[in-house]
């Protein structure tokens, strides 16, 4: 059987270690397993939410409501945008996927940071589109717009705050870029992590209100994270409404669920959760600087629920998240980005305790 060429191009996305493996390779009874691998949110979701799941298990084999009206109305009042100007999605990843089958050929060419969300990549390999870096995973104004006038990228990704290394860019830097390109290349700003940048310094806050007036511009949002939200599988696309309409044409019939659309509607309404979940990042995330400094190696200023431990060549990012693992810790090592570094979610009290008990054993 031959397959498509450009699949030759294309490594599988690494997801984080789920907790089951532990239990099956390692013998750790599931409650003993810490996982901090994946950014999910250490408070779960909102109890008004499992609430509101549990309430609506009855209606598992209805189809959702396919317009998806009362979620797109609540995201449109929340961003004081219009609901035809929102597109929702199996997670921001689907809106992603969206938009290079919308957009991309194998004449085009993306253009990144560094070390970014890897399924822009993939995303854009599977369209035969050609890659495009800049030098530092940060991201850099004069880097992005020197690689712009010299390759014209199709399709330019600004993940702020960036996945997965925690940086984030202003407002200012993102506009920018946005407004010294032309209008045929389309900017995705991918806001996953923005709830935390924005209570950290309203510097880096970024809204779909400030973006959707472009033509060429497309804000991507998530429940995944602050949300709690994860296994549910809801994200957005904000934009404006001829882009929007189309991306529609990529959108298959019911591409969320029922309970993930009645979790996302409920999500909405508790902003108080939200607040609760960042309190706990900014508290805890002192104790992970601290504990760089008493180790002695260094870490990227944190703007998400993350934080990326940078090390020296005397210490082995891999050798570190195998021995974690062992023994029930499980973070994401960043080997495969091409860094020596891993990054840890920011977790409640008592998995930081053990985070840090196991990690200054194996270090």
């Amino acid at each position: 059987m031959k397959f498509n060429e450009a699949l030759k191009e294309i490594k599988i996305y690494e997801a984080g270690k789920p907790i089951e493996l532990v239990v099956r390779e390692f013998g750790i009874k599931a409650e003993n397993v810490v996982k901090l691998a994946s950014n999910e949110n250490p408070k779960g979701c909102s109890s008004k939410v499992a609430k509101v799941i549990a309430n609506n298990a009855h209606k598992a084999f209805l189809y959702p409501d396919d317009s998806m009206y009362e979620l797109k109305a609540a995201l449109a009042s929340k961003f004081s945008v219009q609901s035809d100007n929102i597109i929702i999605g199996a997670g921001s990843d689907q809106v992603l996927e969206f938009i290079s089958r919308a957009l991309l050929t194998p004449n085009d060419a993306v253009l990144m940071s560094q070390v970014t969300f890897a399924m822009y990549e993939i995303y854009a390999k599977q369209m035969g589109a050609k890659i495009i870096r800049t030098a530092s995973y940060e991201h850099k104004v004069d880097e992005f717009l020197e690689a712009y006038n010299e390759h014209k990228p199709k399709i330019i990704y600004l993940c702020t705050p960036n996945n997965p290394t925690g940086d984030a860019t202003s407002k200012v830097d993102v506009l920018k870029i946005i407004d010294t390109i032309d209008k045929e290349t389309l900017v995705v700003v991918d806001g996953a992590y923005m709830e935390y940048a924005a209570a950290k310094d309203e510097a880096y806050s970024i809204t779909p209100s400030d973006l959707v007036a472009y033509p060429n511009v497309i804000y991507l949002g998530t429940f995944s994270k602050a949300y709690g939200l994860g296994g549910m599988r809801v994200g957005y696309g904000v934009a404006n409404r001829e882009l929007i309409s189309e991306l529609y044409k990529m959108r298959p019939p019911f591409n969320i669920t029922t309970l993930s659309l009645a979790a996302a509607i409920e999500a909405t309404k508790d902003e108080e959760f939200v607040e609760d979940s960042i309190a706990l990042f900014t508290k805890e995330i002192v104790r992970y600087e601290m504990f760089a400094r008493e180790k002695d190696f260094d870490y990227i200023e944190s703007y998400t629920n993350f934080i990326t431990y940078l090390f020296n060549d005397k210490i082995n990012s891999t050798e570190i998240a195998d021995a974690l693992l062992k023994e029930g810790v499980i973070i994401r090592n960043l080997a495969s980005y091409g860094m020596n570094a891993v990054r840890i979610t920011i977790g409640t009290k008592e998995q930081n305790d053990r985070l840090f008990e196991v990690m200054r054993k194996v270090l």
